[in-house]
Order: structure tokens, then sequence, then C-alpha cells
């Protein structure tokens, strides 16, 4: 039986809560959500459950048709073995208490660190001012974009990004909700909060 899930005109995250909701009762799902934002977050939650995914946009909609694929084993979810089970919480853009000038010297050079450090994890995710690490212009956009080849995760939150108003200037990895971030953190073995 197909569920159909109408998100449209809901706030992050409830299409994603929906969605998930849908493909725990179905094997089949079609979310109609009505932008872009939506459209991608809903897609990250399909391939995450290692779903098949198709999508249609009609008349400003975006109608994902769901189809649940075969679970990956667990020797496939962890055949990079530079990736470990971490998550790296960021919710600033500088490292530490106390200078700024220094909280921006610093965290460059955590993330240069990052790259240089086996294994790599799993999943880094940007909140509030930690969003502006992942725009176009920032000092660690070199570093976090290496990160993203090597397999990590590079996720930004949707509304942090749209209240500083620098949405279209995301320059690596996506745009999540909380949803996804509470999730990603609550199935880690272990987050680091910066």
């Amino acid at each position: 039986m197909i569920i159909k899930v109408d998100a449209r005109g809901l706030d992050c995250p409830m299409p994603v809560i929906k969605t998930k909701k849908a493909l725990q009762e179905s094997e089949e799902v079609v979310a109609i959500v009505d932008n872009e934002t939506a459209k991608e977050n809903v897609s990250k939650l399909a391939k995450s459950m290692n779903c098949n995914i198709n999508i249609r946009e009609s008349e400003g909609d975006y109608y994902i048709d769901i189809f649940k694929g075969e679970k990956a084993s667990e020797e496939q979810l962890n055949e990079k073995s530079s990736i470990q089970d971490l998550v790296i919480f960021v919710g600033s853009d500088k490292m530490g208490v106390g200078s700024d000038e220094l909280g921006e010297v610093l965290i460059k050079g955590y993330f240069y660190a990052l790259t240089e450090c086996e294994p790599y994890p799993k999943s880094i995710l940007f909140v509030n001012s930690g969003v502006n690490l992942t725009i176009e212009g920032s000092p660690t956009l070199e570093n976090l974009r290496k990160l993203e080849s090597l397999g990590v995760e590079i996720l930004s939150c949707g509304t942090c990004l749209d209240y500083y108003n620098i949405k279209d200037k995301l320059a690596v990895g996506g745009v999540s909700n909380m949803y996804t971030i509470v999730e990603t953190m609550n199935n880690a073995k272990k987050v680091i909060r910066m």
C-alpha cells in the first residue's frame, strides 16, 4: 500500500518526521513538499534509511517517491574504515571562550588538524553561528571540503542559515533540519561539542 504524505506548508522538521512515520508503516511512500529545503531533507532521510527515491516537480511542488530497498549490511556501512562513529557538533564560528580573534585562529587550526587525523568523524553538524564556517569565504572551507571528499557528512542547520540570511552562500555539505541533527547525535557512539 502506498502512503501519501502531504507535507506542503509544514515547518521544519515536520516533513521529515511525517515521512519517517509513513516509512515505518509502508514499503512505498510519496512525500509532497513545497520547497527545496524540505525536498533535500526528505531525500536525505530516505537515503539514510537505504531507500530508493524518484523526485518529480509539478506546479512548484515536489513529489518524492520513496521505495524501501534492502538494508545495508554492517560491513557495507563500515566499508570506509577511515570513518569512525563520531559526530562533531559545532555551535560557533569560533573555538573557546575569550578572545574572538584567537577563537577564529583556533577553529581554523582545528579543522585543518581534523583533515590530518584518522579516523575521521562520521558527521559534522553546524548550528547557530557555526554555519558561518560552511559558507563562501569561510577560512575553514578548504578543509571542510577535503573532509567531505574523504566521506565525512557535513550538515548545516537550515533554520540557522535562514536566520543569518546566508543559505544561498552555503559552499560545502548540505542543509539539514533539527530532527536530522538530533537523530544523527542520538545514533552516534560519541558526540563532541565544539
